[in-house]
């Protein structure tokens, strides 16, 4: 049984997606994908991934600020972030503060307002005693120095993109590290170097539908976790290991990374 760690199923119910989102969900079910964890973007789509995982089985929730939505945002966005966790905190499908981190790789952003919403995040993570899920592109290192400012020792790092240093900073902090359809091209060396090289016990597995579409989809059509199976079958044989190795360790990674994940 597999779990697709980070998909954003609200952004599913879009034309390229044979069926819409009941129809990347059935194809999952099909796959063997057990359980799916939704990480909100922004304060507009929190009800909708809370209702998401109301509505389904095997559907798990985050709720957090992503960096590239914050030039758009003012700080009552955090003040409603609060609010969500306060309300949700005994929901046992909210599972994380998410999606946070920095993005140092988009041009043009306010680097120093994401780092003032990151930080908040992690306080706020802190606070409801609930692990992160992180977007980290070309800013590894601060990442990092907020995790270890708040010391959030539980959560993912997602579609790990950093040194080997870097990733072994991030395994020594607590954290697991999310690998997905980057790891399926072949001149993606570094991210798989990392995913032969990097201890089984830190990896789990994601899809970031409908984003970051493995290498045998074509132009234009839409990611879903249904992937997930492919994309565990290329880590282990990029590692010489079974699938089912694969599912059963990722899986246990990430019952270790968030706590409060129930399987169905």
């Amino acid at each position: 049984m597999l779990i697709d760690s980070h998909c954003h199923l609200d952004y599913l119910d879009m034309p390229q997606v044979l069926g819409g989102l009941e129809g990347a969900l059935a194809r999952s079910r099909a796959a063997g994908v057990r359980a799916i964890v939704v990480p909100s973007v922004y304060p507009a789509n929190f009800q909708r991934v809370q209702d998401l995982a109301h509505a389904q089985t095997e559907v798990f929730y985050a709720l957090g600020i992503h960096p590239m939505y914050v030039d758009d945002l003012g700080d009552e966005a955090i003040v409603a972030l609060d609010n969500a966790l306060d309300r949700c905190r005994h929901d046992p499908k909210l599972v994380a503060v998410g999606e946070i981190g920095l993005d140092h790789y988009v041009p043009g952003l306010d680097r120093e307002k994401m780092e003032r919403f990151y930080a908040a995040q992690c306080r706020l993570a802190r606070d409801y005693d609930l692990p992160v899920i992180l977007h980290v592109r070309k800013a590894q290192d601060r990442v990092l120095k907020f995790l270890r400012q708040f010391k959030i020792h539980h959560g993912i790092a997602h579609a790990f993109n950093g040194s080997r240093t870097q990733a072994d900073a991030f395994i020594q902090q607590g954290l697991v590290l999310g690998f997905g359809g980057a790891m399926t091209f072949t001149r993606a060396a570094q991210i798989r170097r990392l995913a032969m090289a990097l201890p089984i016990e830190s990896i789990v597995l994601e899809t970031d539908s409908p984003d970051i579409s493995p290498s045998w989809k074509s132009k234009g059509e839409a990611n879903e976790p249904a992937e997930v199976l492919p994309i565990a079958q290329c880590l282990a044989d990029l590692r010489g290991v079974s699938l089912e190795e694969v599912s059963r360790q990722s899986q246990a990674n990430l019952m270790r990374a968030l706590p409060r994940l129930s399987l169905p």
